[in-house]
């Protein structure tokens, strides 16, 4: 039977490789964790999320309310009593202070087993953040308790009909009104703009104010609760939820503004700084949907692949000859797949906890980052491809709902679009955190991996350097074009972004490998199998624009 069985000796090895250490969340501590959120997983959170995608949602017109499916209750009570929305929060408010290392696994976990659900606390802990970072002292005494307990709800409210990369555009509207401001306008694709989880939910909305000046340096952020403090209802509602192609479960709401009272979130024309804590935090989560949805459909594929029976072995001495067939799992192409899967899954996961433990140790270092644009985009990038080739394991079962795989599919196709698209993310890469301090922050990485390359073996050390000096090779080529032209810099930003992919997964093979015998298989697979993408990405970017930007408009 189909269950999610959460990797925890990974996640333990994983803990170990990079050192983690921690006085309240040892170890021994982390591991009762993770056993204990597998359970969770496992008895209540995994059943629900098949139920939660068939029900869906239920939108009430006449007085604008969304129903959520009857699951998501139990469910999200259950959620809480684990500990886990609050384990990251600071004390002063009734958090646990979690280092990110151990949060982003249990992420991982809860978005493999209930992915449309999870983004709900998800968005409530980057709203925590913002007021956190930016929130007036009132504001965190009146809201953060009651969002880190998760007794309210926390949305970001960003995106309009005419405008969502381009927020500069935002015609969202704020006009001083006593102590506050009224907040006129419409919003789309908020998800959990509306819903009955909670009795109240805290929107944290763009609008410009009058003396606005032009662009996003125009921008200010506000507060906007659904129930004021005094009980009284505001006047923002929810006008329609979004049919989507996945994430079911997940109210995508869009949500009118109808001067409802805020409240400033830092200071005036200030506020994508506010909003952008807000959105590095959700970019990191995003990034783990992928690769968590990668895992649960490795997961699924792998049990099918050691039940199926079809054909006979290539190899005549692996025939199971007192069975009418074997297992697919004999099959090359059936391995290559489920390989492809497993050795990009477990680097990527490296990845994320390297990253985490860099943010633990120095904060929101230029490193951290660096990194942050990769992890949210290769990481949906190559998570949707991998539950396509999960999908293709199962072959026409991964097609129907019998398996869930085909809900995997639908669920994970959309990070690679929502916090910024892929093509954002890699134009952030390449436009602001690669040249920052005449790329320091890039060298010093480059001279972490030189080093260690050291300790590799000799396999994967040849494979570091080749893939490093490939990625090296490539920045010089954008610091000689795309200073002088930048449609350089946007023509090939995708193919440098994961071309820097390959060479941090090179790396975190590297590192596993070297202390884990057990993991060398798996390890030659990406680099023998994978890693040759890193050619073809190179000779991608330096042929440059020439061929994207040639053509006239009526050549399209």
């Amino acid at each position: 039977m189909l269950n999610y069985n959460a990797p925890i000796k990974t996640y333990m090895d994983l803990l170990e490789l990079f050192d983690y250490q921690h006085d309240v969340y040892d170890r021994d501590s982390v591991e009762a964790i993770f056993n204990g959120i597998n359970k969770f997983c496992q008895d209540d959170y995994w059943p629900a999320n098949k139920i939660g995608d068939q029900e869906g949602l239920v939108y009430n017109p006449e007085n604008r309310s969304v129903q959520m499916p009857q699951s998501s209750h139990h469910i999200y009570q259950k959620l809480k009593e684990t500990g886990a929305m609050a384990m990251s929060m600071p004390e002063a408010y009734g958090g646990g202070e979690a280092p990110l290392a151990v949060t982003c696994l249990i992420n991982e976990m809860l978005s493999s087993a209930n992915n449309a659900f999870t983004m709900g606390p998800g968005l409530t802990e980057g709203a925590i953040h913002a007021l956190l970072a930016y929130g007036s002292d009132e504001l965190k005494k009146d809201y953060l308790a009651k969002l880190v307990s998760g007794e309210w709800f926390g949305t970001m409210c960003l995106t309009e009909p005419h405008c969502g990369t381009d927020l500069g555009l935002i015609k969202t509207k704020a006009t001083v009104f006593e102590d506050h401001y009224k907040i006129s306008g419409t919003k789309i694709w908020i998800s959990f703009g509306e819903h009955d989880l909670t009795d109240n939910i805290i929107h944290l909305v763009l609008a410009k104010l009058p003396d606005a000046p032009e662009g996003s340096k125009g921008i200010s952020l506000f507060l906007v609760p659904k129930f004021k403090l005094d009980g009284t209802r505001n006047t923002v509602y929810c006008g329609g939820l979004e049919e989507k192609m996945g994430i079911h479960a997940c109210p995508t709401c869009v949500m009118n503004f109808e001067a409802a009272e805020g409240w400033l979130i830092g200071e005036p024309h200030k506020g994508l700084a506010a909003m952008f804590v807000m959105m590095n935090a959700a970019r990191i989560g995003v990034g783990i949907q992928g690769l968590a949805l990668s895992e649960m459909a490795y997961q699924t594929a792998l049990l099918f692949a050691k039940d199926r029976r079809q054909s006979r072995s290539l190899d005549k001495d692996k025939r199971e000859l007192d069975q009418p067939a074997d297992t697919i799992l004999v099959h090359p192409d059936i391995r290559r797949m489920l390989l492809e899967c497993k050795a990009t899954n477990e680097a990527m996961r490296a990845l994320v906890v390297y990253s985490a433990i860099e943010k633990d140790r120095n904060g929101d270092s230029d490193t951290f980052g660096l990194l942050t644009p990769i992890i949210k985009s290769y990481l949906t990038e190559r998570g949707c491809h991998n539950i396509s080739l999960a999908q293709q394991v199962l072959g026409g079962s991964g097609y129907v709902k019998d398996w869930h795989i085909e809900q995997f599919y639908r669920d994970a196709r959309i990070a690679m679009i929502y916090e910024g698209t892929n093509g954002i993310q890699a134009l952030d890469l390449v436009g602001r955190k690669l040249p920052k301090d005449q790329g320091k922050a890039f060298m010093a990485l480059m001279a972490e991996i030189q080093a260690k390359e050291a300790g590799f073996l000799d396999e994967f050390k040849q494979a570091s350097m080749d893939v490093r000096t490939k990625l090296q090779e490539a920045a010089m080529w954008l610091m000689t074009h795309a200073v002088k032209d930048p449609e350089q810099a946007g023509a090939v930003s995708t193919r440098f972004l994961n071309l820097f992919a390959l060479c941090m997964l090179t790396y975190m093979w590297g590192l596993m490998t070297a202390k884990d015998a057990s993991k060398i298989p798996v390890g030659k697979y990406f680099i023998e199998h994978i890693l040759p993408e890193s050619q073809t990405l190179l000779l991608q970017i330096k042929a440059g624009k020439e061929a994207i930007m040639k053509m006239g408009h009526e050549d399209f």
